[in-house]
This record gives structure tokens, sequence and C-alpha cells, in this order.
């Protein structure tokens, strides 16, 4: 079945429940513990609605047939001096991995950013994390700060790059 990358729905909250619980036990690079994230399908119901009805939040997902597989969410400001920045967050499921799942929903997420004013798009992504950093590059985000020891994981401190691209 073919990749899907569409705009998330009200009635995905219960995928999305179980596509977090997946990628938090599959990758060390998002920022929860496996089980730590408590968040619900009505919570997620909610956000979603909310995320629709703001117009500078925006929720893309790649679904391959009922299950969501990648995720990218984009958070707008509403401060007039922050209107033009979208902060981003990804994830793709590691069954799905290199499959240019990334690419194909930033490329969503960029049509959306540049027809609502969207000027620049920021991230932050662990410096350890080899294969978002060049994903990133690839898409023309480029290093502008260095977050020393900003997330402990096993013990060990793991620095934090923020990354950004002007559109």
């Amino acid at each position: 079945m073919a990749i899907i990358i569409r705009w998330v729905e009200p009635n995905d909250a219960p995928q999305l429940v179980d596509f977090f619980a997946a990628v938090d036990t599959e990758t060390r690079f998002l920022l929860y513990e496996p089980g730590e994230r408590a968040t619900t399908a009505e919570e997620w119901r909610q956000r979603i609605e909310a995320t629709l009805a703001s117009g500078i939040d925006l929720f893309l997902v790649a679904a391959d047939g009922n299950q969501i597989v990648g995720f990218l969410r984009g958070a707008g400001d509403t401060r007039q001096r922050l209107r033009h920045t979208l902060h981003l967050v990804l994830a793709v499921r590691q069954s799905h991995a290199g499959q240019g799942i990334a690419t194909q929903l930033f490329a969503g997420m960029e049509e959306w950013a540049l027809a609502h004013g969207i000027h620049r798009l920021q991230l932050e992504v662990a410096s350890d994390n080899t294969r978002a950093l060049a994903l990133y590059h690839r898409l023309g985000f480029r290093v502008e700060g260095f977050h020393r020891h900003a997330v402990l994981l096993d013990g060990k401190w793991i620095d934090d790059y923020t990354m950004g691209r002007l559109l």
C-alpha cells in the first residue's frame, strides 16, 4: 500500500497514541522515555481540533493504510514579532525509515508555510543524530546554535543543535 501524506484529522487520535507509544520505544532521539508520554486519544483529539482551528499550527501525518507511520508538527506563534517562524518536530517509524517519508512531510509543510507567510523554519536535533542531521542539511537547514548537555539519556549528557532555514 502506498504511503499517503495528509493533514491530521480528529479521528486520527487513537492512531497517534499508538504511533507515539511505538516511536518512543524505537528511538532515543525523541524527548520522551518509553511509556512517559501520557497523552490520551481524547487529549490528542482536542489538540488536533485546536490546531486545525488555530491557523498558525500544522500537523501532517504519513499514513500506511490505517496506521500512522510519520508525523510532522509545526508550531507557530501568535506574537506579531514571531509569527514568521514555525517550530518543527518530526518522527517516523523505524519500519518506514529511509523511504522518503520525512522529505515528503517537509514538502507538504513547506507548501503550507509559504501560503501562510512563514519566513523561518526552526528545529532542534541531538548532535549525534547523524541520520536526521543529514536529512536537515539536505533540506537546507543550517546549525545556528549549540546547547551543551541539553538532554540526559541513560546517565549521559547529549548536546543539541538548533537548526534553521529561511524560506
